[in-house]
């Protein structure tokens, strides 16, 4: 069976379970305290030595990272991945876009705040993230302002990529309420069979 590394609060790793719950991936989850040093024991190392969640390991013995790498694995022959070469290449456009100008902003004001509990000495590197984010905000609500997803008429894995830590920006310091196509996003989001949100993952595994 499909096993997997991660932490359901990491964005990264909720991309992967939310993708599972979609397409109905049996699986076992091995939850990881990332603050603990969980990622950072020998053993770990052997199956990423970037020392990251999420991580993948497949029956063959094979492990796989890096998230969106993940999904882009675990979606193919799924309506998740569409066969047409521009459609694959612009899930991939957003991807890239997560990373590169999403993830470092909003995803480690978040980390900052939520999983370090905003120390002094990292205030200013947290109000500095806030500016790229809502670049980055602003960027989806163009976006979504005229398109129901990221690319086509259907939900991809190029939403499940952004949903992941935009849904919990707030908990970054960045308030979405500015950004009308960005929540109409989310309703599509939350109302596909299956889907389960972050909280309700936290809930039913008892919070860790």
């Amino acid at each position: 069976m499909l096993r997997i590394y991660g932490d359901i609060q990491s964005g990264n790793c909720y991309k992967v379970k939310l993708l599972c719950l979609l397409l109905d991936i049996q699986h076992e989850w091995v939850h990881m305290d990332i603050v603990a040093g969980d990622t950072r024991n020998e053993l770990f190392l052997q199956k990423n030595p970037n020392a990251k969640v999420p991580v993948i390991s497949l029956d063959s013995g094979r492990n796989l990272w890096e998230s969106n790498a993940i999904l882009n694995y675990l979606a193919e022959g799924s309506p998740l991945l569409p066969q047409d070469p521009l459609q694959r290449a612009t899930i991939l456009q957003w991807q890239f876009f997560e990373q590169y100008s999403h993830e470092p902003y909003i995803a480690v004001a978040r980390y900052i705040n939520k999983y370090l509990g905003l120390p002094a000495e990292r205030a200013d590197e947290y109000h500095a993230k806030q500016a790229g984010g809502h670049k980055a905000l602003a960027v989806m609500e163009q976006h979504l302002a005229i398109c129901p997803y990221f690319v086509g008429e259907a939900m991809t894995i190029a939403d499940i990529s952004l949903y992941a830590y935009t849904r919990v920006a707030h908990e970054g310091g960045f308030d979405l309420s500015a950004y009308p196509g960005i929540n109409r996003w989310f309703a599509r989001i939350e109302a596909q069979p299956k889907f389960q949100s972050m909280q309700q993952l936290l809930i039913a595994d008892g919070g860790y």
